[in-house]
């Protein structure tokens, strides 16, 4: 049984989708909040294995709710469901944490099949224990000290937090130092595609990295066109 939160603030849609994933597909066991704030409430009392959630809610919306959610569950699946459709909107959900983004509107057949691929992929993913570097590994980027299994960018005092998907694409990038690495190894490593809306999200991430590691000079991360991204610190 696949247990699904599924926050949406409209009524009509709540009841056709807990239904039809209960029902009418089966294999599904879904509970409901009516915004992100019962949705974290929820989510402290049960165990859940995917967060649906719509983004445009009162009380608290989906997009401040799963920044939440990505600091104590880096690893749970999460699909927003929304009629926000543009491509700063499609950007600004995967870099709030969400591993899908299906527009509004669609089939519950669809959303079924967007739950099990997102499944899956965790499911394929090597967990943090088994990954190649130790968990407890961190990496000195200049001035600066990175822990990938914490997602903290520290310099001095001062402790940056980084989405997981930030964490990821430095970590890659702190990997393989004054190497470059290719887009579409950093898009598939990250979002297991290379399409525009990824492409275009790892732009906007390669650029808050900038921004974080602006402080020592020596450190450069270079976006080299048609080429990839290269990291340096000297």
């Amino acid at each position: 049984m696949i247990r699904v939160l599924l926050v949406e603030d409209d009524k009509n849609l709540c009841f056709i989708l807990k239904s039809s994933l209960e029902q009418m597909i089966g294999g599904y066991e879904v509970t409901t909040a009516p915004n992100g704030r019962e949705g974290l409430e929820l989510l402290e009392q049960k165990t859940f294995d995917v967060i649906v959630s719509d983004v445009e809610m009162p009380v608290m919306d989906g997009m401040t709710m799963v920044q939440h959610i990505r600091q104590r569950h880096p690893r749970l699946a999460i699909i927003f469901i929304t009629g926000l459709t543009t491509a700063r909107d499609v950007i600004n959900g995967y870099q709030s944490g969400a591993d899908f983004y299906i527009k509004k509107p669609f089939l519950p057949e669809e959303l079924n099949a967007h739950i099990q691929a997102v499944l899956k992929m965790k499911q394929n993913a090597p967990a943090p224990q088994t990954m190649d570097v130790p968990a407890e590994e961190e990496y000195a980027i200049g001035n600066y000290r990175f822990l990938p299994s914490q997602h903290q960018l520290c310099h001095g005092t001062e402790r940056q937090a980084l989405t997981p998907k930030e964490a990821k694409i430095l970590e890659i990038l702190c990997r393989r130092k004054g190497q470059v690495v290719r887009r579409d190894d950093l898009l598939t490593a990250v979002w297991e595609t290379a399409d525009f809306y990824s492409s275009r999200s790892l732009d906007v991430f390669i650029t808050k990295l900038r921004k974080y590691l602006s402080q020592d000079p020596a450190v450069s991360l270079k976006s080299l066109k048609g080429v990839g991204i290269c990291l340096t610190d000297k």
